[in-house]
């Protein structure tokens, strides 16, 4: 079964840092775009960022840019979100998701959904930030 294993989320104080991993199991993330989302309570769904498999390009949305990084180690099969300098603001569940179709991936990251839907979701792990 091919489906992807989200970890990392939990409690950290403003000002802290947490890592999100994403692992693809059944499938390997060579060819693939992965992409973070999150929704937090009251607010649409927000791509985060999302890095290609293949050539390493990255996009990140502007609320997060210089506080996180995105990357994918493909020996691993894990994609990482390390996210520092946390705010109250970034508190949220965090969703993975890959697709082959990069462009498809990145524009639902730069754009929000689309009609056509992507291959892979995680379930989500939760992260909140303490003031």
């Amino acid at each position: 079964e091919m489906h992807l294993v989200e970890s990392g989320g939990g409690l950290v104080q403003a000002g802290g840092s947490l890592r999100l991993s994403c692992t693809a199991s059944g499938f390997t993330f060579k060819d693939y775009a992965i992409g973070w989302f999150r929704l937090a309570p009251g607010k649409n769904r927000e791509g985060v960022a999302s890095v290609s498999a293949s050539d390493g390009s990255t996009y990140y949305t502007d609320s997060i840019k210089g506080r996180f990084t995105i990357s994918v180690d493909i020996a691993e099969n894990t994609a990482y979100l390390h996210m520092s300098n946390l705010t109250d603001e970034d508190t949220a569940v965090y969703n993975c998701a890959a697709d082959k179709r990069q462009a498809l991936l990145r524009q639902w990251v730069r754009l929000g959904p689309g009609p056509r839907g992507l291959d892979f979701w995680a379930k989500g792990t939760q992260v909140t930030v303490s003031s």
